[in-house]
């Protein structure tokens, strides 16, 4: 809301995942009412089955000069880590052509350096929420490693720290042989011959976490309607008024949409021009020899593990597709084969909770959070594969700018009418 309209009080947000029960429960801090709905349940888009990791220091943009190496023969290969199926929607080939346009260093460092000033907040806004009664544990990495076959293989991610480091990030690494990787990590095949050791690491277990968020929040007051897609957004003198595919109307002073890899359907409406693509991410978990102490990384491969209790999640896959699609096994094997020789005592052929969630991209590899043309609308979201990272740290400074109507110099590049 612009500084001198009326603060809002009544706030309808769209969207149950991290991003939506985060700015609901910081705008519960400002004193503010708060209804959540969702089209299906808490949890229930990207945010339950991906590999939980709070990493700001890797928070990198997505479009970066990498994905080009893989030419399109590659990407056209339903077993490529980075998969686009032909297609001729004209949001999917704007979001292409876009996307592709923006995956070259110059226009990576910028985006870098948009992203820094957001990262460097983002464990202080898992550790406000904790503080304020969020009952679920961000656990410390005891260790957070990325290896490669070669040391050849680790010169792109040596490389990337360079520049994340210039870009003003803070980030800190050992670099280790694949026998020191192994000593730290037994879950580490011999293929294993370079590895990173990051440090200052956290992940959490992304659906018990959010679901925790949302006990928080409707224990707060708040009441979140699941099962309840929203089917239109209007203005109406007394404010907005939000419809549900019941037919309901109920009147708030504001809304803000944050439902993820479906962003646009409903912002579009209000000068959100920017295509958020669906980048659907597969998981699925296995029983291991030895559950890892803290997420194993395998970059070149695009696999991320993590430990979920007393399993190991292995996640992996960019596709971009429609959020709609069924899962599709033949991703679900590639990442088997990636992992195989790399992961030791993994027991890939048992697999369990296999999922496939949409992760809310954009083309400049950058978010949508703010206000929209209309003052009383707002957006958060596309925030790519950093939505849990990045998720309370968003609702914080949104909650923010809606109760002061100032935008926080932390949003001012990612305005979801840019």
């Amino acid at each position: 809301m612009p500084a001198s309209s009326p603060r809002p009080q009544k706030i309808a947000i769209v969207g149950a995942g991290m991003v939506g029960l985060s700015t609901a429960w910081f705008l519960q801090e400002h004193g503010m009412d708060v209804t959540v709905f969702d089209r299906q349940d808490v949890a229930s888009g990207s945010s339950w089955g991906n590999a939980g990791w709070l990493t700001p220091g890797i928070a990198t943009p997505l479009p970066e000069p990498a994905v080009l190496k893989y030419g399109v023969r590659a990407v056209l290969n339903p077993s490529s880590p980075v998969y686009v199926p032909p297609s001729a929607d004209k949001f999917f080939l704007k979001f292409v052509a876009g996307f592709t346009k923006r995956s070259t260093m110059p226009a990576w460092k910028k985006a870098m350096g948009s992203l820094v000033p957001i990262n460097d907040r983002a464990l202080a806004a898992f550790d406000a929420l904790g503080a304020g009664g969020v009952d679920a544990e961000t656990y410390e990495a005891k260790s957070f490693i990325a290896a490669y076959r070669t040391e050849a293989e680790r010169e792109t991610l040596l490389e990337e720290m360079t520049h994340i480091k210039e870009a003003g990030q803070d980030i800190r690494f050992d670099v280790l042989t694949g026998e020191q990787a192994r000593a730290i990590e037994p879950a580490l095949s011999h293929e294993i011959g370079a590895a990173l050791l990051l440090h200052d690491q956290r992940y959490v277990n992304p659906g018990v976490y959010v679901n925790a968020l949302a006990d928080s929040v409707r224990a707060r007051g708040a009441r979140l309607e699941i099962a309840t897609p929203v089917r239109w957004i209007d203005q109406d003198p007394a404010g907005m008024s939000v419809t549900t595919e019941r037919g309901e109307t109920e009147q708030f002073d504001a809304v803000v949409i944050a439902t993820g890899a479906w962003l646009g359907l409903l912002a579009r409406d209000f000068g959100v021009k920017k295509v958020v693509q669906a980048g659907r991410g597969y998981s699925f978990s296995v029983a291991m020899d030895r559950v890892p102490n803290g997420p194993v990384y395998f970059p070149a491969a695009r696999v991320a593990c993590t430990p979920v209790g007393d399993r190991l999640r292995v996640a992996g896959m960019m596709e971009f597709r429609r959020p709609e699609a069924p899962l599709d096994r033949r991703r679900v094997k590639a990442i088997v084969e990636a992992a195989r020789p790399l992961l030791a005592g993994a027991d890939l052929d048992n697999r369990k909770d296999e999922w496939v969630g949409s992760r809310p991209c954009t083309s400049d590899g950058l978010p949508l959070i703010g206000v929209t043309a209309n003052p009383r609308v707002y957006v958060a979201g596309g925030h790519g594969m950093w939505g849990i990272t990045l998720g309370p740290v968003t609702g914080q400074l949104l909650a923010q700018q809606i109760a002061t109507g100032l935008v926080p110099q932390e949003l001012l590049p990612f305005s979801p009418t840019r």
